[in-house]
């Protein structure tokens, strides 16, 4: 896991700092932000520590009714979670007392105008992503309709070429030659560039070219979520039996499963057309059809009549 500091994230959303300016180096230890509610009451082993702790409009206003002794002494008890920062949202005043703890324990205090649900929902999705445990590897990335394909194979075997005609499809490059790989969760694994290819492409023959500037914005997405792991390699005769694959292949990277497909090579055949034939299968699936399945259910009474 990359380590993340507060510095980071008030860089990143230009959050206003209140105070503890001088504190922004403290880490970011857990990916969740965390909205108080027992925290206020007492301290708790069960309750986890280390959560950036972002207080709504519902915090603030409960704390705003409480007596100035009763209010420090709830704040005290957020404190003891020992929160890298705190966050207040829309823009609200701080409560009383919430300056001097944070101070005295080297604890930032943000302010955003963003409401609470749109400041969680930005924190979370960052702080997960640039946390990420992750893996560089050699490869193209594409947007297939909305399906993100890994396409993997030897050098020269034509995957960029191949994501330059899904590029002519209407389809979209994210990186091409060093692909990042992030772990979002057990099941969820995001691919990028490493930000020097960002919106690269290298052809051979051809040279380096910038799809945006060549295609448009539309050639070019940031990042996509992997479900395909495809991987190109030279024709081989007699390899190809037309299976049904009735089991289903993997390829794991940091533990996260991806179902796995091979394409062999040939002059002539349409790879850019298999990939999306690939991509349109898997959707397909996910939304509960299965083409092997129905045709299994085709040939029953075949079976049962023998």
């Amino acid at each position: 896991m990359k380590q993340l500091t507060v510095q980071n994230i008030v860089q990143q959303f230009a959050f206003e700092i209140l105070s503890g300016i001088d504190h922004l180096d403290r880490p970011l230890k857990k990916t969740k932000v965390r909205r108080p509610g027992l925290e206020f009451m007492d301290t708790f082993d069960f309750i986890a520590r280390g959560h950036i702790q972002i207080l709504g409009k519902n915090e603030v206003n409960y704390l705003h009714t409480l007596a100035d002794d009763e209010c420090k002494r709830r704040i005290s008890n957020l404190v003891e979670y020992d929160p890298p920062c705190i966050l207040i949202t829309s823009n609200q005043e701080q409560p009383f007392g919430l300056r001097t703890f944070c101070t005295e324990n080297g604890i930032p205090v943000l302010r955003t105008p963003d409401t609470m649900g749109v400041a969680s929902a930005k924190l979370d999705s960052f702080v997960i992503s640039a946390m990420a445990e992750e893996i560089a590897i050699h490869g193209v990335v594409v947007n297939v309709s909305g399906i993100g394909v890994l396409l993997r194979g030897k050098s020269g075997v034509g995957k960029s070429e191949t994501a330059h005609t899904l590029i002519g499809r209407r389809h979209r490059l994210v990186a091409d030659d060093i692909v990042v790989l992030r772990k979002l969760s057990p099941q969820t694994l995001l691919g990028t560039h490493n930000q020097t290819n960002r919106e690269f492409l290298a052809l051979r023959s051809i040279g380096l070219m910038n799809v945006v500037r060549l295609y448009g914005r539309a050639a070019f997405q940031e990042e996509t979520r992997i479900a395909l792991d495809i991987e190109l390699t030279e024709w081989k005769d007699n390899s190809l039996n037309n299976e049904l694959e009735l089991d289903e292949k993997f390829t794991e990277y940091m533990g996260v499963p991806v179902p796995y497909i091979q394409i062999q090579l040939q002059p002539g055949r349409d790879v850019a057309g298999l990939i999306e034939a690939a991509a349109n299968n898997w959707y397909l699936k996910q939304q509960g059809y299965s083409a092997l399945e129905e045709f299994m259910e085709r040939l029953e009474p075949e079976f049962e009549q023998d």
